[in-house]
């Protein structure tokens, strides 16, 4: 999916060309850069360049695709002096990744679309579901 010029805001552009808001979140998830980000960001906030440098992507890139997850409500951010920590704001979407790992694996696709909780991931969940509390 194409994104806009104007900062990568591909769901309210697909909504303001007639696209259901449905279609438009499943947009936003059908690419793979945004995946990535999204499966990385379930392990915990990360700044901009936190995200280029894990994932090996230019700053303009990882900020586009942001800014389309933003749009979508699936990524926030909170400032903290000059810099921005982006997090997920939606644990729901851990629970459509998990679906869609089960449907592919039922089509007999193996793939891993989200992080695998580990012991010490009890602290970002609750991060997670503390911000879709506010």
């Amino acid at each position: 999916m194409a994104m806009n010029p104007d900062g990568g805001r591909c769901v309210s552009a697909d909504i303001a060309a007639g696209v259901s808001p449905a279609a438009a979140l499943f947009h936003s998830l059908a690419d793979e850069t945004r995946l990535r980000i999204v499966r990385r960001l379930a392990r915990g906030e990360a700044r901009v360049v936190d995200l280029t440098g894990e994932l090996g992507l230019a700053q303009s890139t990882v900020s586009k695709h942001l800014a389309c997850l933003r749009d979508c409500g699936l990524v926030g951010y909170r400032a903290e002096g000059r810099q921005s920590f982006y997090s997920l704001t939606r644990p729901e979407l851990m629970d459509l990744l998990a679906s869609a790992e089960q449907l592919l694996a039922a089509a007999g696709h193996t793939v891993t679309l989200r992080h695998t909780p580990e012991p010490h991931d009890d602290e970002l969940l609750d991060h997670i579901e503390g911000q879709a509390l506010t």
